[in-house]
């Protein structure tokens, strides 16, 4: 029979269609293989293409070349320049489009994907977030930052030369805002963090890890939305992502690396958005709220039940999931 599962973590009801459920293998799509070039001359991002995107604002260097190099979006979303300005006319609401676009370029190499690149490459693309992250949070006009990587064309993605973005915008969105007073009202009601309850819980269980690592752990949520969304959490209690120490920034390059393997070789390399789940820098140290890296891989289509009721249908159980992602092999 279905059932409607709750997620505590955004307080949101999903169906999981039991009687229509597919086996975890149904979601894999064949694709046509495309061989892309390790060059193309077409593409901003590769080396020896500099002139055709803006001045960089980060290079991690590599001999005279470059290993990741981080440079503002051509087509940005806000302005760099400018001041925040707030205008309100009756019911209307206006904030001038100030803030950081940005786009880290994770390989010098055109047909390379994150799933495959080794993980000291991967490392130096979380310490290139951290380094944009930390800039993007101290600019006074900017007051959430979200860190996001589009994976295909299901997923929104332009160009296939790998790469991930950063927004710091001038306002904080309602869904983010929901999540920290969701969280706060647990924490004053239980005194505990609900993302610590909900780590706890999922350990303890098991049949939802896909991995576990010294700092952090990857597991499909109980309530999951959509097929094989998966959450990689933080062991330690942090609330901004910034607060993680180089040795845990490591270890969540290799966890992120492995389930992004995983992934690529279990569904035949899907289209999928991740996004790290942070609270602002100004919520440094507050016991109620935990980041966490949310990967949605895009198997399936948004239609009229999920757009008109706010309810996502699962057609998928997240047990199996996780266990088919288990047995996927690394080597």
């Amino acid at each position: 029979m279905p059932e409607l599962r709750y997620n505590t973590l955004t307080r949101e009801w999903v169906i999981i269609a039991t009687e229509r459920a597919k086996r975890p293998e149904e979601f894999a799509k064949v694709k046509k293989e495309k061989q892309l070039p390790e060059y193309s001359s077409a593409c901003p991002f590769c080396p020896g293409n500099e002139h055709l995107t803006p001045p960089p604002t980060m290079v991690i260097p590599n001999h005279g070349a470059w290993r990741v190099r981080v440079t503002p979006n051509k087509f940005s979303a806000l302005s760099r320049e400018g001041e925040r300005r707030r205008v309100s006319q009756g019911v209307r609401r206006m904030v001038t489009g100030v803030g950081i676009h940005e786009v880290i370029v994770e390989t010098p190499f055109h047909n390379q994907t994150t799933a495959l690149l080794e993980d000291s490459q991967v490392e130096l693309v979380i310490e290139a977030y951290l380094d944009r992250f930390r800039f993007a949070s101290a600019d006074p006009r900017v007051e959430q930052v979200t860190i996001f990587k589009n994976h295909g064309e299901a997923a929104g993605t332009s160009l296939e030369h790998p790469h991930s973005q950063i927004i710091g915008t001038p306002v904080i969105t309602t869904q983010v805002r929901d999540r920290l007073v969701n969280a706060g009202s647990h924490y004053d009601e239980f005194g505990e963090c609900i993302f610590c309850r909900v780590l706890e819980v999922e350990v303890k269980e098991k049949i939802r890890i896909v991995l576990e690592s010294e700092h952090f752990v990857a597991f499909v949520q109980y309530a999951a939305l959509t097929p094989f969304s998966l959450l990689i959490m933080p062991r330690r209690h942090m609330a901004v992502f910034s607060e993680m120490n180089d040795r845990e920034a490591a270890d969540l390059a290799r966890i992120l690396r492995r389930v992004l393997a995983k992934l690529y070789r279990g569904l035949q390399d899907p289209d999928y958005n991740y996004t790290i789940r942070t609270a602002p820098t100004d919520h440094a140290g507050v016991r109620y709220y935990h980041w966490y890296l949310s990967i949605i891989p895009r198997l399936t289509r948004v239609a009229g039940f999920e757009l008109g009721a706010g309810m996502f249908i699962n057609v998928s159980l997240p047990e199996e999931n996780a266990e088919f992602l288990r047995s996927v092999s690394l080597t």
